[in-house]
């Protein structure tokens, strides 16, 4: 099997397992959606759940699905030729409390590159409220 035969069935394993890393368990985090360069995370809050202000989703919750909505982005589609490296620079902007049962991170590419690719992000709550954007710069890596 070659390097990149590895790479892709690596790259569909970790898709296949999203809602299985303990980490998503214990938030509450689940693979919603997904497709050549985009991707929807689903939220629902449990006991478990780390909570802000007025039971709202906390902040660094927020922060972690958009990065995890971007690595699915970059996970969806394939650039022959590169493998991904690593989130570069993550941003984020809250605009209101994420309240209600779930919240989705709905990603979408902006420009998939050999070296950098960006990735926005859209945070909703159960009503279709937008929440908080982010935006992620994701290092790739050259096999050539």
């Amino acid at each position: 099997m070659s390097a990149i035969e590895e790479r892709s069935e690596s790259t569909e394993g970790f898709l296949e397992r999203f809602d299985d890393i303990p980490l998503h368990k214990y938030l509450g985090l689940t693979l919603a959606e997904v497709k050549p360069d985009y991707g929807r995370l689903r939220l629902f809050k449990t006991e478990t759940t780390p909570t802000g202000i007025g039971g709202s989703v906390n902040g660094g919750v927020l922060a972690t699905m958009v990065d995890m909505a971007a690595i699915v982005v970059i996970f969806s589609k394939s650039l022959p030729g590169t493998e991904p490296a690593g989130t570069a620079d993550l941003s984020i902007t809250y605009l209101r409390q994420a309240q209600g049962e779930w919240v989705d991170a709905i990603a979408t590419m902006v420009k998939r590159g050999r070296q950098l690719s960006t990735i926005d992000v859209s945070i909703v709550n159960d009503r279709g409220i937008l929440c908080c954007r982010g935006r992620v710069l994701y290092a790739m890596h050259s096999l050539n």
